[in-house]
């Protein structure tokens, strides 16, 4: 029995359910990122009134830091962090990647270096699929390799060819019934590697598919381009998740190639430097003209920031530099995030979606799309740990 259930299509736009063991997902949905066991500056139930159904942890630093075996003794993951929605944890092949410099990849799996302490590890599918196990989460990922957008054909496709034996070892490995193991989706920027990829996995049957590698600096257009194509061969019937994706018109854009899940660190990063999402475009709480806006960020937004303080408040809290400031733009841009993905999800069964993605569009003001990926490019570069 299938744990996804498709309600309805709009164009290539969908709307379902998601079954797990911690409640069942409306989607499309966003899932907040909590790397560490956390959202960065939010207590569960904060998390909980802005309505997230599910969030996204990440094995590679919590095997780390605190480890799986204190993680089991304490009560598995939902215990720990006192969650009790659905979580999802990425098996850490995406840190192969954002960790190059630190690992070696061969086929039995990641020789890697700490990059807390420089200790060495070393993951196979299998410990992957372990790990997770040991946390509990609801939805587990099989260990992937990613290609850079810039790498040859010929590695590009060694490493798809990997993810595809890797995805059996991990299918092999899996014994958990509470828990679904989703297959990734590799393959670069060739579509003829991409509809192989997802010929390979779909042929294995996992209760859910994930489109990885991109969204790693390459220009959207793109990305797009890949996502649309990737999502014409994928099972109708099996939920759809794009690995990395968090920008506002980003999430629209994506639901109206027919994807299902997303998740990214962007809305709660950008929130702890002042950028705040809203309709009309993401604005910056440092601005001078926010010193005096009695008005709340977004009147519309029923945020607990919007509905207790004005922008000028929360500019103030930046300006001094006061720990209540990250917390409350976290707030904004999560609920913003939810609601905007509850408005696609209504526009969806309604019939609506195109007119709601055109009215979105034309009030929503989009960062720079040059300046954005010289950002990611940089961070890329720096090959830095994801944590947020």
């Amino acid at each position: 029995m299938s744990n996804f259930n498709l309600i309805t299509t709009n164009g290539a736009a969908r709307a379902g359910e998601l079954t797990t063991a911690h409640g069942i997902i409306p989607t499309p949905v966003f899932m907040p990122v909590g790397s560490q066991a956390t959202v960065k500056t939010l207590v569960p139930d904060e998390i909980r009134a802005l309505e997230a159904p599910i969030i996204l942890s990440n094995t590679y630093h919590l095997y780390l830091r605190p480890g799986v075996d204190i993680i089991k003794k304490l009560g598995g993951l939902h215990r720990f962090m006192d969650w009790n929605g659905a979580i999802l944890t990425d098996s850490g092949g995406y840190q192969v990647f954002s960790l190059s410099a630190l690992s070696t990849v061969s086929d039995e799996g990641v020789a890697f270096r700490s990059h807390i302490d420089g200790s060495s590890h070393f993951i196979t599918p299998e410990k992957a699929v372990a790990l997770q196990e040991g946390f509990g989460s609801d939805i587990a990922m099989v260990l992937d390799e990613p290609s850079p957008s810039d790498a040859p054909s010929g590695k590009v496709r060694e490493a798809m060819e990997r993810t595809h034996r890797w995805a059996e070892r991990c299918l092999t490995a899996h014994q958990r019934n509470d828990q679904q193991l989703f297959a990734i989706v590799q393959g670069g920027f060739d579509r003829s590697m991409r509809r192989c990829s997802v010929e390979f996995l779909s042929s294995l049957d996992f209760p859910g598919y994930a489109i990885g590698g991109l969204s790693l600096g390459e220009p959207k257009e793109l990305t797009w381009e890949m996502v649309r194509h990737t999502t014409q061969y994928l099972p109708s019937r099996k939920p759809r998740y794009l690995m990395g994706v968090g920008s506002p018109e980003d999430l629209i854009e994506a639901v109206g190639l027919g994807v299902d899940m997303m998740d990214c660190v962007l809305p709660t990063r950008v929130a702890r430097n002042g950028a705040l999402f809203t309709r009309r475009g993401r604005i910056n709480i440092n601005n001078a003209a926010f010193r005096e806006q009695g008005a709340p960020i977004e009147e519309s937004c029923d945020c607990y920031t919007c509905t207790h303080f004005s922008a000028a408040y929360v500019s103030h809290l930046f300006h001094a530099q006061e720990l209540l400031a990250y917390r409350l733009a976290t707030i904004h841009n999560l609920r913003f995030m939810v609601r905007l993905m509850q408005d696609i999800r209504t526009a969806i069964l309604s019939g609506a979606f195109d007119s709601f993605r055109q009215q979105f569009m034309s009030d929503y003001r989009i960062t720079d799309e040059e300046v954005r990926i010289a950002q990611k490019q940089k961070w890329i570069k720096a090959r830095k740990p994801e944590i947020d």
